[in-house]
């Protein structure tokens, strides 16, 4: 007698039910802003916040979770993620304002909740308009730009932990440092209050024209571009310099590999060509941390978030010269 097969069960069939959208095999480069990397092994949008609080609380706890925002800032690898990756959508973006404070969920953009904030004649927000992200990223990495970042204006995050359970942080509980935080990394922040003062509305108007015209006079932010690649080394460096500055330096301003090269306007920024792959990205990238350290001792972090698997294949030769 023929032997029965075992049936093993999918990583969808493992899953909690849900009243969002879970599927599998969910492609991820249309959503990040390189417009590269594999898919995620599923990938969920939950429908509110206690879909999302249930599906944590039943998710079995061998399933990896990744949680991505609108993936201005973000790498993923060719082979794809593993387990399953949260998106948060519209129920998840709603901006209020109220007294002195802007209140804005985790998928809310950040030149959305900066134009909220001078419509309210609220002045002090204004920075996000420079950062092509969301609230729940922006708190997560605390972003900032132009002399202002998220932890000058955050009074208070609502996270899920990865039970489900909510939790109120303040920034000291969120361990906020430069570009980056302390809290694990499975947590998922689903809210934010925001401190703002009263100013007048046509001053703040002002200032958001006048970080836009600062990007758009300073950065590609017409390519395909994960926004700034290295963070700045501050105190690592005795000299001071920032990450451009050290990447000039190291003669790598229009430096190739692949479908991949670093940006001419702007060489602390990668961008896709348009046939890169993630491995090209990524090795550019490295290629960069190895030249600024050869040429200054200097060891640059990563600022893009890199997740999921690489998919082998051959390395791609560097070329120097123009892209």
């Amino acid at each position: 007698m023929m032997a029965l097969k075992r049936h093993i069960p999918t990583l969808l069939e493992r899953l909690p039910q849900v009243r969002g959208r879970l599927v599998a095999g969910a492609p991820l480069a249309r959503l990040t802003r390189f417009r590269v990397g594999g898919p995620a092994q599923a990938m969920f949008q939950p429908a509110d916040h206690d879909d999302l609080a249930r599906f944590l609380a039943a998710k079995p706890s061998d399933v990896p979770l990744t949680i991505i925002g609108v993936g201005s800032n973000l790498l993923v690898r060719d082979g794809g993620v593993p387990g399953v990756v949260v998106r948060l959508g519209h129920a998840f973006a709603a901006i209020e304002a109220e007294g002195e404070r802007v209140r804005a969920g985790a998928a809310a953009l950040d030149l959305n909740v900066a134009e909220a904030a001078a419509e309210a004649g609220l002045a002090g927000l204004e920075f996000l308009a420079g950062i092509p992200g969301s609230i729940g990223g922006a708190v997560r990495m605390n972003a900032g730009a132009y002399g202002s970042e998220t932890a000058d204006v955050l009074a208070s995050a609502n996270v899920l932990d990865a039970s489900g359970a909510g939790r109120t942080l303040d920034p000291a509980a969120l361990g906020l440092g430069y570009r980056g935080s302390s809290f694990p990394a499975d947590w998922i922040v689903v809210s934010a209050s925001l401190k703002a003062a009263r100013g007048a509305r046509a001053a703040i108007l002002k200032r958001m024209r006048e970080i836009e015209a600062a990007r758009q006079a300073s950065q590609p932010v017409g390519g395909r571009t994960g926004g700034s690649t290295f963070a700045n080394p501050g105190g690592r460096d005795p000299a001071g310099r920032k990450a451009w500055q050290l990447i000039d330096a190291a003669g790598c301003r229009g430096l190739v590999r692949g479908g991949a090269a670093v940006s001419e306007q702007h060489c602390n920024f990668l961008i896709n060509r348009g046939s890169a792959s993630a491995a090209d990205i990524e090795a550019l990238g490295e290629e960069i941390r190895r030249r600024v350290f050869e040429t200054s001792g200097v060891e640059l972090a990563w600022e893009i978030r890199i997740i999921g698997v690489p998919r082998e294949v051959g390395p791609r030769p560097l070329a120097e010269g123009r892209p």
